[in-house]
């Protein structure tokens, strides 16, 4: 018959699916609402189940239960290999919550029950300046949450998964009341832009500060900001987002970064910007906006270099800086600040097998405006998550 339908060009008449769609064809199945099969892009469109063993819990380990887990720009890059660093097979996911089911006989600040998170890193030298002074964000030993070789020479998987076990040091404490689903995003969106905010003096009560981005990053430091008491311009280029980021977010001001009179206007006004753009864009135009002695702060990082004349920094003794996250006590302080203050990500929580649909919506900035996924209650448990 296959051979015969070869010959004589017998072909089936089909609407080709992904695989996260099979539930909502099964009920149009059901009403006979298809001409005439559906058929699924397994090859392309499945995101392969794989098994591994968690290490045991040692002495000095947590072990938890993921119960979310935040999707964020650097899961679709690392799953790209756009970096040349991925390492495969590749579970991401790096702004994990989730409840304690075990621990180690030293650990000492945690207990079963305990909500706790791991956020992007698993481990560090613990013994360098940086670590030393509770940034091991910046260890030239760091491990990050997945992708990456552990002490004990195995790869580490992150939180797109049941279970998860990490040393005690490097694990949060999510404190009543902050609900978890919001709290994920907090472990990298949240540290990233709350830490320049802290260390560049930019949380001083009436300090005016600028927001470049609206997206994952860009609207909690829009929140953290006013969080701390300052007056927040959010700078964008697209004038559909001024509506969302004064009457939704907060926002005092919205300056439209390609229409030359207002960013004329706003010319000298900002003590401080922080750039979460992670696209090509020009930042003469962004350090103009800065008063004598501001700073421009990136935290996103554009894949080519970006223009900057000097001049523009000497005459105002300006400065330039980068941040990246931050460190696990820093990261508790930027919880419990988040638990205090109300900060909450605005986020679309999704199901496990609407991975890939949303990392295509991810890829189109179709999400407001963090993914976050429901791991506890959709994605199957299965019998084995450490070794015997």
């Amino acid at each position: 018959m296959i051979d015969f339908a070869a010959e004589h060009n017998v072909r089936a008449e089909i609407e080709v699916i992904p695989m996260d769609y099979v539930n909502t064809a099964m009920e149009r199945l059901l009403k006979a609402d298809v001409k005439y099969r559906f058929v699924i892009d397994v090859g392309n469109t499945v995101s392969k189940i794989f098994f591994w063993n968690n290490r045991k819990t040692g002495e000095k380990d947590v072990t938890f239960k993921v119960l979310y887990c935040g999707i964020c720009h650097s899961d679709l890059h690392k799953l790209k290999n756009d970096w040349s660093d991925s390492i495969y097979p590749l579970v991401p996911g790096r702004e994990i919550v989730g409840e304690v089911t075990e621990v180690g006989s030293k650990v000492e600040k945690f207990k079963i029950g305990d909500k706790v998170a791991v956020g992007c890193l698993v481990g560090s030298c613990s013994s360098c300046e940086n670590c030393v002074n509770n940034l091991e964000n910046y260890c030239q030993q760091a491990i990050p949450s997945y992708g990456a070789k552990y002490v004990d020479g195995s790869i580490t998987y992150g939180g797109f998964s049941d279970f998860m076990v990490a040393d005690e040091h490097f694990v949060v404490n999510i404190p009543n009341g902050l609900p978890l689903d919001v709290a994920a995003p907090l472990l990298c969106a949240g540290i990233t832009v709350y830490g320049p905010l802290r260390y560049f003096g930019l949380d001083k009560p009436g300090m005016h500060v600028g927001v470049v981005g609206l997206g994952g990053l860009g609207h909690l430091a829009v929140k953290f900001a006013k969080a701390l008491g300052l007056k927040v311009t959010v700078i964008s280029t697209s004038p559909s987002k001024e509506q969302e980021a004064i009457q939704h977010l907060g926002a005092d001001y919205f300056v439209l970064s390609r229409d030359q009179d207002q960013m004329k206007a706003a010319k000298c006004t900002l003590d401080g910007i922080i750039d979460t753009v992670y696209a090509v864009h020009p930042i003469m135009s962004l350090i103009d906006l800065l008063k004598s002695h501001g700073k421009l702060v990136t935290v996103g990082a554009p894949e080519k270099p970006l223009e900057l004349l000097l001049p523009s920094l000497i005459l105002g003794r300006k400065s330039i800086a980068g941040s990246y996250i931050g460190g696990i006590k820093e990261t508790q302080e930027m919880i419990d600040f988040a638990a205090e203050h109300n900060v909450r990500a605005e986020i679309e929580v999704i199901p496990m097998d609407y991975v890939n649909t949303a990392m295509e919506r991810l890829l189109k900035a179709d999400v407001k405006y963090r993914f976050v996924i429901d791991v506890g209650n959709t994605l199957k448990p299965y019998p084995s998550t450490t070794l015997d």
